[in-house]
């Protein structure tokens, strides 16, 4: 019985880890181009937003900046966009945090700002998955290593004569 209970307890633990994996590609905030120079814009989306519940808060903090934008704009390939002009910014990286109109977590992403000049602009970036991809992955090696144990214990266990 022992054993169909911890084999249980595996199961769910494995079954938590495939559901939080795939919410990483659900929270999608993308900032396009991910290197912009000063006085360049970027496109900051967000695939998560529903335009239906409101409007989309980008949360843009860095070495110079702790400002909000706020979308009403869709997007082409769905969720709401809005375009952050980045004259005035002091050099370095950025962080985008997306909150919905619903109050739901639309991602996170980062741009950097270099200077007139500088890097060629980048493709777009995406960033704070990590965190939930280790939570998921540390859930599905804890069922894992769970199971295993349960099973070697019970091998090892002595049996006795009746």
């Amino acid at each position: 019985m022992k054993a169909q209970r911890i084999l249980g307890s595996t199961a769910v633990g494995v079954g938590l880890g495939t559901l939080l994996l795939p919410a990483a590609a659900l929270a999608d905030t993308t900032v396009s181009p991910a290197t912009t120079p000063v006085g360049g814009t970027v496109v900051l989306t967000t695939t998560e937003c529903n335009p239906k519940d409101g409007d989309a808060l980008f949360h843009v903090t860095g070495p110079d900046r702790d400002q909000n934008v706020r979308s009403t704009t869709a997007a082409a390939g769905g969720g709401l966009s809005a375009e952050l002009f980045t004259a005035g910014f002091t050099l370095g990286t950025y962080t985008v945090t997306t909150t919905c109109g619903n109050g739901s977590n639309g991602g996170t992403a980062t741009f950097t700002v270099t200077p007139i000049g500088g890097a060629p602009a980048g493709a777009g970036g995406k960033d704070g998955d990590t965190g939930v991809l280790v939570t998921g992955g540390a859930l599905a090696a804890v069922a894992v290593a769970g199971g295993t144990y349960a099973l070697v214990r019970r091998r090892r266990r002595p049996t006795t004569a009746a």
